[in-house]
């Protein structure tokens, strides 16, 4: 028979959002416990592509209350956020339990039952801050399913090693797109494939300038003004070395879509056709929110309404980190300490309101 434990707050999740809402919980003294299934710290950072780095320095891709260290280079790696995010879950005594599956998040007389692999956890609130990772999104061409090649998301793509002299296609023009062509373009014949032309920010403009357009945004909209001008947004290219190279070699231009598959390729709008070997889709994820089923509160797009960070449809409920929808920015390391703050003190008004109800 499985175990039953109780906490005022249970957090799902073992990322960056996790942990910055940890820290806040934690601040104000309330009883939390925080469920991560991967093995090991680091959250979605454990499952990116090896050579991967961040486009903001160190001090710019920082939780709350302790500055990432700075290292060797510029732009921090996979492997320094990696480290950062275990010294962080230490440094605070984050209480983690791994791995630790969830299921599913029903309601019950008492609170909200959290229901995983290793037993239920009963809690008067839960925060969802699984992010998107597992849920990689894939577009539906014509002929895909015919396809003799292989098809590989950017969220299972680790380096190039086994991809020399191959015929590769990168579709998506966000920043892993960017990257990922600046890496496999050095052993292959890559092609990079978007929807439109990419947009690349000037050299000087990095995470920093992102992240404080992203503030003006939140401001002006916090105070209903309109959004200032726009100086690029998160899903422009930032140009990181790797980048800066390809561009140099010549080979950072793209193509709009082919229309569809051929067992061993694709056929171009025009009519030609191109043989492909392996095809990398860098075309984003979708928020990782099956466990939410049980509660009835997703929408059509699978997202959940919120006001804020809170569930508009079941007020114990808070999510974190999944993008604009969840606060400005709130996808990355800096951007996410709003919401994880305004989360917990919400949780915090929350709690006392219901000690106060109890003794009256």
């Amino acid at each position: 028979m499985q175990q039953t434990f109780s906490a005022d707050v249970c957090v799902i999740g073992g990322g960056q959002s996790a942990l910055a809402v940890a820290y806040f919980l934690r601040r104000a003294a309330i009883d939390y416990v925080v469920l991560d299934e991967q093995p090991s710290p680091g959250g979605a950072w454990q499952h990116t592509w090896d050579s991967l780095r961040l486009f903001s320095p160190a001090q710019w891709s920082s939780l709350p209350g302790w500055l990432m260290p700075p290292g060797d280079d510029e732009y921090p790696s996979r492997n320094d956020v990696m480290h950062y995010l275990s010294e962080y879950e230490r440094r605070y005594q984050i209480p983690v339990r791994r791995p630790v599956h969830v299921s599913s998040v029903k309601r019950s007389e008492a609170g909200l039952t959290v229901e995983t692999n290793a037993g239920s956890w009963l809690a008067q609130t839960v925060v969802s801050a699984t992010g998107t990772w597992k849920t990689p999104y894939i577009p539906a061409y014509p002929g895909q399913e015919r396809f003799l090649g292989r098809q590989l998301h950017s969220a299972d793509y680790r380096n190039p090693d086994d991809l020399h002299g191959k015929s590769v296609l990168v579709v998506g023009g966000g920043n892993s797109g960017a990257q990922i062509l600046a890496e496999v373009s050095q052993v292959c014949h890559a092609t990079w494939v978007t929807m439109e032309a990419p947009r690349f920010l000037p050299d000087e403009v990095d995470g920093r300038v992102l992240f404080e357009r992203a503030t003006q945004q939140w401001k002006a909209h916090r105070e209903g003004k309109p959004a200032p001008a726009p100086t690029g947004g998160l899903g422009d290219v930032v140009m990181v070395k790797s980048v800066k190279e390809a561009r140099a070699r010549g080979v950072l231009h793209s193509v709009r879509p082919f229309s569809h598959f051929e067992p061993d390729g694709v056929v171009w709008p025009d009519g030609s056709h191109s043989r492909v070997d392996v095809v990398i889709w860098c075309t984003g994820f979708r928020p990782a929110l099956d466990h939410l089923d049980a509660l009835g509160v997703r929408e059509p797009d699978g997202r959940v309404a919120t006001d804020g960070t809170r569930a508009t449809r079941e007020p114990r409920l808070w999510l974190v980190g999944y993008g604009e929808w969840t606060g400005f920015a709130s996808a990355t390391l800096i951007g996410v300490m709003r919401g994880a703050r305004d989360t917990a003190s919400q949780i915090a008004q929350y709690l006392a309101s219901i000690r106060e109800r109890s003794r009256s």
